[in-house]
């Protein structure tokens, strides 16, 4: 097996030095180092040039390295750069020149090349190596819905102590190492289907349920925590092409995205599967809740019915005037499908804290959303309804049999 190129991004005007020692550690283990500099100023004399100097990675942004010297814009000149080392790191992946990224940097180095590192697909190995990755607010932002693995170095990156050398050379070894992995669509087993399946705790039974019934008839089944990045994530996989069907069984993130709730996943969430023409199967686990930031509440959210899932998650019933526009909402997305759609809906109860006794409980006025879904489906969208709670086995066998009429037809 041909050992891997690594893409190496860092600034060259403040961490000439140490980039070079990780790109010779690199190269020394028998991999390719491609150096790509994001400088935004000018590095010292004698520093040797990029393999993708900072005036490439520039003008790929649409600008020039003149332009991002003399500018005093910073966020500016910095989202410039990171666009052109967007489309650059792209080429070099899709052209098969590169199978791994390694970045150096403290917070902005960090930010800029992470933000390199989400613009290539899941399974390409991406390292970042950084004196600020434990830092709280940070770290999130750094990983973001990408597959990064973050390397804290704790010292900062500054002068080639014996401390900050070895740290680089773990970092050296740990990319070459990862990036020698194949990717994820290489790994299949020829025929088998791949399913992306949405979950949460309180719908946690009937996902293990279809996952086991899927996985005995020889399916792979890929589980997404569906808080609002996993999910996320979920659709940008989907584009990828790693599924051929997703299960959403806990498609509240839509919902969440109208009064930007704590699983809030994006404007796009619950669209990938649609444009992609792949078969999708939808539930409504925690779709008639929301999950507000309790310093965001209004007014009249201290006095709706609500589940405590624990101190930290409280999940506030939401509106039949909201009820109906998530409603709405799904009929926007799913209409648009160019694929296959199955919905399945349980008749008490949306969620293992959504049954008979709980404070929420409100089968009748859960029929407002299933309502809006029977008159305004497309006709090839079937609603099937179940006289089951959504962690029932009933509805696990219903959801498994949407399946597989679904995928029979194909």
């Amino acid at each position: 097996m041909p050992l891997p190129s690594i893409l190496l991004i860092s600034t060259l005007d403040t961490k000439a030095q140490e980039t070079l020692y990780l790109k010779d550690r690199i190269k020394a283990l028998g991999a390719r180092p491609v150096l790509m500099d994001l400088s935004m100023g000018t590095p010292d004399a004698g520093v040797p040039p990029a393999d993708i100097p900072s005036s490439e990675v520039a003008k790929a942004g649409g600008s020039t390295i003149e332009e991002i010297r003399s500018s005093r814009e910073r966020a500016k000149i910095t989202a410039t750069m990171i666009e052109g080392a967007k489309n650059l790191a792209k080429e070099r992946f899709e052209s098969g020149e590169i199978q791994g990224v390694i970045g150096l940097g403290g917070s902005t180095g960090s930010l800029m090349a992470t933000e390199v590192m989400r613009a290539l697909p899941y399974g390409v190995a991406k390292l970042m190596v950084s004196s600020t990755a434990a830092l709280p607010g940070l770290s999130t932002r750094y990983i973001g819905k990408g597959d990064i693995a973050l390397f804290h170095t704790v010292i900062e990156i500054s002068g080639l102590s014996n401390l900050l050398k070895q740290a680089l050379d773990r970092a050296a070894q740990a990319i070459c190492a990862m990036a020698e992995v194949p990717l994820p669509e290489t790994q299949r087993a020829k025929g088998q289907i791949a399913v992306a399946l949405t979950m949460l705790g309180p719908c946690e039974h009937c996902a293990s349920a279809v996952r086991k019934k899927l996985e005995e008839k020889g399916c792979q089944v890929i589980g997404f925590s569906a808080a609002g990045i996993s999910d996320a994530a979920m659709e940008d996989m989907v584009r990828q092409g790693l599924f051929d069907a997703v299960i959403d069984l806990a498609p509240g993130g839509v919902g969440e995205a109208l009064w930007k709730g704590m699983r809030a996943s994006g404007p796009h969430r619950m669209e990938a599967a649609g444009d992609m023409g792949i078969p999708q199967i939808i539930a409504p686990c925690s779709v008639n809740f929301m999950t507000p930031r309790k310093s965001q509440y209004k007014p009249d959210y201290y006095e709706r019915r609500k589940v405590d899932l624990d101190k930290h998650r409280t999940w506030i019933r939401i509106s039949p005037e909201e009820m109906e526009a998530v409603a709405e909402a799904f009929v926007d997305k799913l209409n648009r499908a160019k694929g296959p759609v199955r919905v399945v809906i349980p008749q008490k109860g949306w969620s293992a804290v959504d049954r008979e006794g709980s404070p929420a409980y409100d089968p009748n006025e859960d029929t407002i959303f299933t309502n809006v879904l029977k008159k305004n489906l497309k006709e090839d969208i079937i609603v099937r309804e179940v006289d089951a709670n959504l962690e029932d086995p009933e509805f696990a066998e219903a959801i498994v049999e949407a399946f597989w009429e679904i995928i029979e037809k194909q």
